[in-house]
């Protein structure tokens, strides 16, 4: 069992989120708990009402939405009323038993998984501290709950990853049908709220790993001027096609307004992180300062960092934007500073190796020196050698024609005299 927890603003977004699921035929509430009613006797304005008047109690919890998918290993297949057990035992262990929740099955991925829904603000208006609770909590209840019930592990890497998000297949999408609305929405739902990033090329930057982008048209079009926005699909080559569809038809409503309050929120909660892309590329500079930049793209990929390269027709790159998965944290490369926008990154890169050349030169010529003074120090002097070529006898029954250099090792230091003092 692969567990993913996430908080929100929003409890009206992930309620209707999975209640259009059910409109569709793809998932269905299978419970609620602590409501005063059973799931299938409650209207969506009582699942939501429940929720939305016990947040209330605590205006000043933000982020006061719980968003829980269980997923589950393809081959298995479990009844609602296991699944519903499952549920309750594993909110049981993360500290949200108490907690009011429903419960949605979806049949909409290639294997069985479950969706939560909670609120973080508990009946006495108190908050639940969510601080890494899936590293905590939530895999110490999924390790025991995968024996409890005997749940195929999720320990390998391999298994985790047929979790995540892939790019979108154009391909196999029928464009202008719901197939495409949908495909577009699970990605949407997936970056809209989980990456902080603070204008629309960062946020195409990490739409576009999906096949994904926003558009707002050109500046003349009608579109534009009246602060539009449509979400598409691109093909493997990044080339627009299928049909736009335009963001308020999506239910979550992300439309330019929505993007736009994300856009101050996200500045602020993803300034620690700015750190961490930095001294990653100074370190990787550092360690190989001849280092090319496509070299220092892959390099920086080992950390987690996706490095994005904006070019235009020519090949000139004019742009570049990093992609902090870790954190999931987008940055344009002048929202770090000039040494890490595209002119800077390439100075740096490029100017390695000849920076590299030039110690190098440096430290011939200084070894050269130190070489021919060491030469130098032990050869005569001038007038020596203009001696000792007319005639070295003279110079040996005449001293006072010699030469008095005495070099200073051998000298005999003199004490200085001080004042005032007798010996």
């Amino acid at each position: 069992m692969v567990a993913v927890i996430k908080t929100g603003h929003s409890i009206h977004r992930i309620v209707n989120y999975n209640e259009n699921k059910a409109k569709e035929g793809v998932a269905k509430c299978i419970s609620a708990a602590n409501y005063p009613k059973d799931a299938d006797k409650l209207s969506l304005k009582n699942k939501l009402n429940r929720l939305l008047n016990q947040a209330s109690l605590n205006t000043n919890v933000s982020r006061n939405s719980v968003h829980v998918s269980l997923n589950f290993d393809p081959s298995e297949n479990h009844s609602k009323e296991k699944l519903e057990t499952i549920a309750n035992t594993y909110m049981e262990r993360i500290g949200f038993g108490n907690q009011p929740y429903l419960v949605y099955q979806h049949h909409d991925a290639g294997h069985p998984h479950i969706h939560i829904v909670s609120i973080k603000v508990r009946e006495d208006g108190s908050r639940i501290d969510t601080q890494n609770i899936g590293k905590n909590q939530s895999e110490k209840a999924r390790k025991e709950i995968e024996k409890e019930f005997g749940l195929m592990k999720a320990e390998d890497s391999k298994r985790l990853k047929q979790y995540q998000l892939k790019p979108l297949n154009a391909e196999k999408i029928q464009y202008g049908k719901s197939e495409t609305k949908r495909g577009i929405l699970n990605v949407l739902n997936e970056v809209l709220f989980n990456y902080k990033y603070a204008s629309i090329p960062e946020l195409n930057a990490v739409l576009k790993q999906f096949n994904v982008m926003a558009d707002r048209g050109s500046e003349n079009s009608r579109v534009y001027k009246n602060n539009g926005l449509a979400y598409r699909l691109l093909d493997e080559k990044g080339n627009r096609v299928g049909v736009p569809i335009k963001a308020s038809d999506f239910f979550n409503k992300p439309t330019l307004k929505f993007l736009e309050e994300r856009f101050v929120l996200n500045e602020e909660e993803r300034q620690p992180h700015k750190a961490r892309v930095k001294n990653t590329i100074d370190l990787v500079l550092i360690k190989q300062p001849d280092i090319g930049l496509q070299d220092l793209v892959k390099a920086l990929e080992k950390e987690s960092i996706q490095t994005m390269l904006r070019q235009n027709q020519q090949g000139i790159i004019y742009g570049i934007t990093y992609i902090d998965h870790r954190t999931k944290s987008v940055f344009n490369g002048s929202a770090l500073g000039k040494p890490y926008s595209a002119n800077g990154i390439q100075e740096r890169c490029s100017s390695t190796a000849s920076s590299v050349e030039v110690i190098d030169n440096k430290k011939r010529a200084g070894e050269e020196k130190n070489k021919a003074e060491k030469q130098t120090a032990f050869q005569p002097l001038e007038k020596e050698k203009s001696v000792s070529d007319n005639n070295l006898l003279d110079v040996l029954i005449n001293p006072k024609e010699g030469i008095d250099y005495v070099p200073w090792q051998l000298k005999k230091s003199k004490r200085k005299k001080r004042k005032g003092i007798s010996r």
